[in-house]
């Protein structure tokens, strides 16, 4: 087959335009997007229990269903919530298990529960999907919250009916209700209760069909028209009294409000009540395109509406394009590097062709991506970055193979043939290593598994594809351009490289080869004594190690937690003093890089700070919801548009809104984005709350003696103050029971819901209860009148005896142990989470043992996500490099001449180690997943030199002679292949952008892994060679 392409003319131009051509067709077509997607493998029970405790809602809720699931085959882990009025159970489904069989047998066990507590509404079940956010945009203007509301909902249905019909959630808005709110006196006078009320009104207002009358011209449907859907129709209802005499009427006893059912559901822009429009992708659509849209229609609504502010104050789509336009200028920046670290060794036509094996394997990945489930996004950007690198290998050894031969006089087509041939086996070998070291990296566990697993998938593809077209697509192409051209013909500065390359080979590098192989045993421990000080480096933390490297951000968290039962009045006012907070830190940086706006003659400074959404009944550090929580988030101008980091205005904000009074906590801190989680999160498990929480106390106080840690807390506080009522012995006798008495408080203290009623595009409920100064009153409540059967009124006080207590405010649970939760935040510039939390490990959890023997200790956040991912990476890697092992058994039909080998990967380490050192970087997941992608590469290159070696061997030259020979051989091949790799990623080791923080780590292991390994592969392995031949002669 070789030699059908390398004689026909056209046959190889035509594979190689099929693959520019599939690519074309493709790129429009293929979606682009943050992260990778994947399915998500968890399922949501959720439970309303309307006026129930954390403690009632545990043991009427969770305990029930946990229970019930605990058969339930594939569940990797349960989490349970119970709060305040509502139950949350999560079950994480086994990674690979059907997770729509799991929720069918959950969906079965939970419905065969029949012992819920009365007052439990039927449990929700369903399976968490991952949505993917575009763009957020807040809505606000100078309107009444119900018109806000309306217009919100309005730019939704319009938003929805765009072309690409993105999925839309409202919020900042509670559902819309009908409060009818009484007055206790007039009701003690009529003797009514709320409950009386609630039933007055429902059987009044009805519209509902009661039947049909069939006549000989017609059928006539018959219907009760007597919904009323205005406040003050509602109002005129009679509730009692004698119809045109003495009529009681609703709004004799109480009135209407059209109002919001919950008034802490609420958001704020810039300090004004807004409506936040959250849009998100379906998982086919493409998040750019999808945002171009969204820009012009929201472009055209401004033009429309001006006095309206629809701010966009998160959007995806901006890091896709600034990613895409990295990998486009490293791509284009490292191509032409590596054409002319090329072009220095070889002519022009070679050096040409060699090059283009990079578009046209990207074009044929580019189709092939869709086809394994691929998408454009953060990841495999980064596999595209690194295949720049290691691309080109195996065509410039065999490029430079075939320019050997036709310096041997042989026919360019013949040399083609034949130098493909002579080295076929060492490529093919050199792809299947590469693959045996990726290929487990498919399997790699944990949500950050799945994401590093995109880069193997994008490189074996890449090196496919390459390998196709560098065995059938290069040598054709060689062989008709080099016809009657001399390779190594070389110009002045070719001779100039060749000239100094050969004194380097001779003078400077043989001399050290020979002088290495003479004292080999010296050199082989000093290589060892080197790859153990770089393990002592990573181990000993001097180049330390975190899960994800951190990425500049834009946006700014304020999360407050204040004590339940806290107002929201008291939550606004906070509020308001963050946001004029922030006003006062953006004064604090004026100088920020000028721009040029459209109409402006002069360049200005933009202001630092963007936007200011601040939400209420919001905290997920919290876990609660409430009139005590809420967070908010500043945007501020992009990394590369602004000349102040982040940390710097963190840092500010945090002097400028200072110590605030009976707070729980105020946390400041980057938004959270990506896999890696919280870098402080402990759980503490025990059947003893107050144990776990003790436990909390004490890492809490171990962790604040660390210079850049804060935010601590937990998620385990004392809930509202509770009153708690039991009868009193008589009271039965008055013909009231617990059920009576509690359905009566119910009515005017929860409410009690009527009816639902549906008006324009509305769902209003309609709902009884006191007013809010009467419900709000202790006293009052303690003057509140049962009303008996007679209609005698009783006074609490006569019926019940009153205790107040404190709960809990909310209790979770894992795996049937009650959980305490501790977070906190890190300073990375002062310190490095992941040691941090390794000293914990083994420092502070022997003393809590022995202090707390009954409670246990897991931890989540980034330490979970890496120990997860990090430990099935070792034992991946391991499964790997007895892959390449087998390989090069087979190969070389020996046990130990693979070992040689595969001890350029160790050497590799030793660069990965101190690059990151000299960079003052710190080890990461992606500096591992550069270091794997590596060892395939320096695997290559030993191959190589070894058979070399041997064939030197098997023609008779002595063993001293044959090492020293290869080194000298190969000397030029190897320093070509780690140039031309190091030249590619060169562009994005020097990035500076904030995009290219994820990728430096892996830029640096190859190119500096490469560096290292280049020199001691020449040096070290005809050592280790000739030490083997020692050992085994006699």
């Amino acid at each position: 087959m070789l030699e059908k392409f390398v004689h026909h003319r056209t046959l190889a131009n035509l594979l190689m335009l099929s693959f520019i051509g599939m690519g074309l067709y493709a790129l429009p077509n293929l979606k682009k997007e943050s992260f990778p997607d994947f399915d998500a493998s968890e399922v949501m029970i959720t439970v309303i229990y309307r006026g129930a405790s954390a403690e009632d809602v545990e043991q009427g809720i969770c305990l029930l269903i946990e229970d019930a699931i605990d058969s339930v085959q594939n569940i990797k882990e349960v989490t349970s919530v119970a709060q305040e009025g509502s139950a949350a159970i999560t079950i994480e489904i086994e990674d690979g298990a059907d997770v729509a069989e799991a929720l069918s047998d959950i969906e079965v066990e939970v419905d065969a529960i029949t012992d819920f507590p009365a007052g439990a509404e039927d449990p929700i079940i369903t399976q968490l999907n991952r949505s993917v956010e575009v763009l957020t945009v807040a809505v606000s203007g100078d309107m009444p919250a119900a018109d806000l509301k309306d217009y919100c909902e309005d730019l939704k249905r319009r938003i929805r009916h765009l072309p690409i019909s993105p999925l839309v959630e409202i919020s900042g808005f509670s559902d819309r209700q009908l409060r009818i709110e009484l007055d206790s006196d007039a009701l003690r006078r009529l003797g009514l209760s709320a409950s009386d009320i609630a039933t007055t009104v429902g059987v009044q207002n009805l519209d509902l069909p009661v039947g049909m009358i069939e006549t000989h011209d017609e059928d006539l449907l018959l219907r009760f028209v007597e919904e009323r859907q205005h406040p003050q129709e509602i109002e005129n209802i009679v509730v009692s009294g004698v119809p045109g005499k003495s009529e009681i009427r609703l709004r004799d006893i109480g009135r209407v409000v059209d109002t919001f059912a919950d008034a802490e559901d609420k958001a704020w822009l810039d300090g004004q009540r807004a409506g936040i429009l959250q849009i998100k992708k379906t998982k086919s659509q493409d998040t750019i395109k999808v945002a171009e849209q969204l820009y012009e229609f929201l472009d055209a609504e401004r033009a429309h509406n001006p006095k309206l502010r629809l701010v966009v104050t998160s959007d995806t789509s901006e890091l896709i394009v600034q990613r895409l336009s990295l990998l486009m200028t490293n791509a284009w920046q490292g191509m032409v590097l590596v054409f002319f670290t090329l072009w220095m060794f070889f002519n022009l036509r070679l050096s040409f062709w060699v090059v283009m094996s990079l578009p046209v394997s990207f074009m044929a990945a580019f189709f092939l991506m869709p086809m394994f489930g691929q998408t454009i996004n953060m990841m495999s950007s980064v596999a595209l970055l690194m295949a720049i690198g290691v691309l080109m290998d195996d065509g410039i050894v065999i490029g430079e193979n075939v320019a050997r031969h036709v310096a041997m006089g042989k026919d360019s087509m013949r040399a083609a043939i034949d130098g493909v041939s002579e080295v076929a086996g060492g490529v093919v070998s050199s792809f299947l290593t590469t693959v045996c070291v990726l290929g487990p990296l498919l399997f790699l566990e944990g949500d950050l598994g799945k994401v590093l697993c995109v880069i193997p998938i994008i490189l074996i593809v890449t090196l496919g594809i390459s390998l196709v077209e560098a065995f059938f697509i290069l040598p054709a192409h060689l062989g008709h351009s080099l016809h009657g051209h001399d390779p190594n013909q070389a110009n002045f500065v070719r001779r100039g490289v060749n000239r100094s390359v050969d004194w380097v080979r001779e003078s400077l590098f043989g001399s050290l080869v020979d002088w290495s192989i003479r004292w080999r045993y010296l050199t082989i421990g000093a290589t060892i004594g080197i790859f153990v000080l770089s393990i002592a480096m990573f181990t000993g933390g001097f180049v330390p190690f975190v899960g994800f490297p951190e990425i500049e951000g834009d946006e700014v968290d304020a999360k407050i937690l204040l004590p339940q039962g806290t107002p929201l009045s008291e939550t606004e006012s906070i509020v308001r003093r963050i946001n004029e907070a922030v006003r006062r830190t953006n004064d604090r940086f004026p100088d920020q890089p000028l721009v040029v706006d459209a109409g402006d003659a002069e360049p200005t400074s933009p202001p630092l700070v963007l936007s200011t959404v601040s939400t209420f009944n919001q905290n997920t550090d919290a876990s609660e919801s409430g009139p005590h929580v809420a967070t908010v988030t500043t945007r501020i101008l992009p990394p590369e548009s602004r000349s102040t980091s982040l940390a710097d205005f963190i840092a500010a904000l945090r002097e400028e809104v200072g110590v605030i009074p009976n707070a729980i906590s105020v946390s400041l801190a980057e938004s959270v984005r990506g896999p890696a989680g919280r870098p402080i999160e402990v759980r503490f498990l025990s059947d003893d709350l107050e144990h776990a929480k003790a436990a909390s106390e004490m890492a809490q106080q171990w962790f604040a003696r660390y210079e850049g840690v804060y935010d601590l807390t937990d998620d385990m506080r004392r809930g509202k103050q509770e009153i708690r009522l039991r009868l009193k012995p008589d009271t039965v006798a008055l013909g009231l029971n617990v059920r009576a008495m509690a359905t009566q408080l119910s009515a005017a203290y929860q409410g009690t819901k009527v009816t639902d009623m549906q008006i324009g595009n509305d769902l209003f409920e309609i709902n009884v209860q006191y007013e809010k100064e009467h419900r709000d009153s202790v006293q009052e409540f303690a003057d509140f009148q049962f009303m008996l059967a007679g209609g005698k009124q009783v006074p609490l006080q006569s019926l019940a005896e009153v205790d107040y207590q404190y709960g809990w405010s909310r209790i979770a649970r894992t795996d049937g142990w009650r959980t305490v939760t501790l977070i906190g935040n890190t300073d990375s510039e002062v310190v490095n989470s992941s040691q941090l939390m390794s000293v914990f490990a083994r420092d502070f959890l022997p003393e809590l043992e022995e202090q707390l023997p009954d409670v246990d200790v897991s931890f989540g956040g980034q330490r979970e996500a890496s120990d997860e991912t990090g430990s099935s990476m070792v034992y991946l890697f391991l499964l790997g490099l007895f892959g390449i092992y087998a390989i090069l058994s087979y190969q070389f039909e020996s046990w130990l001449e693979p070992l040689i080998v595969m001890f350029a990967i160790p050497m590799a380490l030793i660069g990965v180690v101190f690059g990151h050192l000299l960079m003052g970087m710190s080890l990461s997941m992606p500096s591992l997943i550069g270091f794997i992608s590596l060892a395939g590469i320096v695997v290559n290159d030993s191959i190589l030199l070894v058979l070399f070696l041997k064939q030197a061997r098997s023609e008779g030259v002595p063993t001293l002679e044959a090492a020293s020979q290869a080194s000298r051989l190969r000397f030029r091949a190897i320093v070509l292949t780690s140039a031309t790799t190091m030249a590619g990623l060169l562009p994005l080791a020097l990035e500076q952008s904030t995009q290219a923080q994820v990728l430096l780590p892996v830029a640096v292991s190859i190119v500096f892994g490469m560096l290292s390994s280049t020199v001691l592969i020449l040096i070290v392995i005809p050592c280790l060679y000739v030490a083997l031949h020692d050992f085994q002669t006699p």
